[in-house]
């Protein structure tokens, strides 16, 4: 029997990418996605290339979408892979100063919130099964600052906590938990063109070690990996997926090509 493996926001950017991957690696999909008709585009695609998927359209941070999925995933009697993919840095604010408590609440739904929700759900079966891998989508932005976007960090360094704890404790039953901490993908969300905002693209080298964004294939692949069993050693770690920009931390390649600078005033 394959695999069962659940994505949410699982039709574009990243979880597109991730559903459409594990589909062509043999597994049954289960895609939750808000979007209906992406969802279906998505669906469309995995199928026309001999993929399995099952379609969940909502929220996935209200409690009938969460118990849709649950739904879902006892009809096919398991579920080996939980991929909690939603995340978004909106609504945002210039500052957390002029934030309002509605924009916060929203950000914990989409960044934190469902992916207690979701986990909690599926997890008994998971534990019955003594078996299974979740990867959480955390950020880089989790291990920095990052102006304007205090709460969204706040709430993703939340799922990078609870990424670590939950992996302690769940180990015991044979289930691991991991997550990734992506920057700079250029997906529907965050563009390239709009990360770039007219900027000469050659500079991208001088602030991305690796010299270009991510493609939505380079985090499946890992998301993949931490959820396959060449990973079954590791649990409860977050790993960035971001070209080297956490590891450069501030430090920037010189204009004249003759090393790195930390100075806001390079070259």
């Amino acid at each position: 029997m394959s695999r069962v493996s659940v994505v949410t926001g699982g039709a574009l950017g990243i979880g597109g990418a991730t559903s459409r991957r594990l589909a062509a690696d043999g597994d049954t999909v289960v895609l939750v996605d808000i979007d209906a008709a992406a969802a279906d585009s998505t669906a469309m695609e995995i199928r026309a290339a001999g993929g399995t998927v099952h379609v969940v359209v909502g929220d996935v941070a209200d409690d009938d979408v969460v118990e849709a999925v649950s739904t879902q995933v006892g009809e096919l009697g398991r579920v080996d892979v939980l991929v909690n993919n939603v995340g978004d840095f909106r609504p945002a604010s210039k500052t957390f100063l002029h934030s309002k408590p509605e924009q916060w609440q929203r950000l914990y739904e989409l960044n934190l919130l469902h992916v207690l929700k979701v986990t909690h759900a599926l997890l008994p079966r998971m534990v019955e099964q003594t078996s299974g891998a979740i990867v959480n989508n955390s950020t880089v932005e989790a291990f920095r600052g990052i102006p304007g976007n205090a709460a969204y960090s706040a709430y993703n360094a939340g799922v990078s906590a609870f990424t670590k704890s939950l992996a302690v404790e769940v180990g015991q039953y044979g289930v691991r938990v991991n997550a990734i901490a992506p920057d700079l993908a250029d997906t529907p969300q965050t563009s390239r063109d709009a990360m770039l905002r007219g900027r000469d693209p050659d500079l991208l080298r001088t602030w991305i070690p690796l010299g270009r964004f991510g493609h939505v294939d380079d985090y499946a692949a890992v998301i993949a990996f931490l959820a396959g069993d060449e990973a079954r050693f590791v649990t409860g770690h977050t790993i960035p997926v971001d070209g080297g920009t956490l590891a450069a931390s501030g430090w920037y390649a010189r204009e004249d090509r003759k090393g790195w600078t930390n100075m806001p005033d390079h070259p």
